[in-house]
């Protein structure tokens, strides 16, 4: 039995796309370059603000500029958390869902607690969910699967009872190395080159209510077919 669901923030739980979008076109133009399309933009906010400043500006950790760009897009992206962010169509019935049913949910990111919780505070869901670990919250960030071992640990849940859901190939990796269930989030921001049906997960889903859906299932002791 599912006892605990634990969901990816970016590109799972919610739409942070629109407004990391905005942080990298306003940084794009505090020093002189165009803004790039968002359909450029969104399949690459999964990996964060480091890969966000290599496709903007082609530096990397270490190159001249980086440094100074990146804070600037952190700085703008912290002003505007939630200006567009929103939990993904069906999310909300889910936890609801989850909630009532008496199963714990929580969030395992590696985005910096300074800015998941006052992300999910601003959604309303900080005092909702069941754990919060974010990416300075232990030492190793996923695909390590510390985080998710973690989150376990916080919920009282052995990693059998869990289930993890991510958009990214090292969310999979993570979940299959904490020996959790694991779901591909295919609504999030999959690049066209990624191959998820190669990640080895136990489900690829295209909604929120098809995790309901593998959880009646594993209920039923019935195999989940995607």
């Amino acid at each position: 039995m599912i006892k605990t669901v634990l969901l990816d923030l970016d590109g799972t739980l919610a739409d942070t796309a629109p407004d990391l979008a905005h942080a990298l076109n306003r940084t794009l133009e505090a020093f002189g370059c165009s803004p790039l399309p968002y359909e450029r933009i969104r399949p690459v906010v999964s990996h964060g603000g480091v890969a966000l400043i290599r496709l903007g500006f082609g530096l990397g950790p270490g190159e001249p500029g980086y440094d100074e760009r990146r804070a600037h897009l952190l700085e703008v992206y912290r002003a505007n958390l939630t200006r567009g962010t929103r939990p993904f169509p069906g999310m909300p019935e889910l936890l609801d869902w989850l909630e009532a049913g008496g199963r714990h949910w929580g969030v395992v990111t590696n985005k910096p607690a300074w800015l998941t919780e006052p992300l999910l505070d601003q959604l309303g869901l900080l005092a909702r969910a069941a754990v919060v670990v974010s990416g300075d919250t232990v030492s190793k960030n996923k695909p390590h699967p510390a985080p998710l071992l973690h989150a376990c640990e916080q919920t009282g849940s052995l990693p059998g009872q869990c289930l993890y859901v991510g958009d990214a190939e090292r969310d999979i990796q993570a979940g299959r190395a904490a020996g959790m269930h694991t779901l591909v989030a295919l609504f999030g921001y999959l690049d066209a080159t990624d191959d998820p049906a190669a990640w080895q997960a136990d489900g690829l889903i295209n909604t929120p209510g098809d995790i309901m859906e593998f959880i009646r299932k594993g209920e039923d002791s019935e195999a989940f077919v995607q």
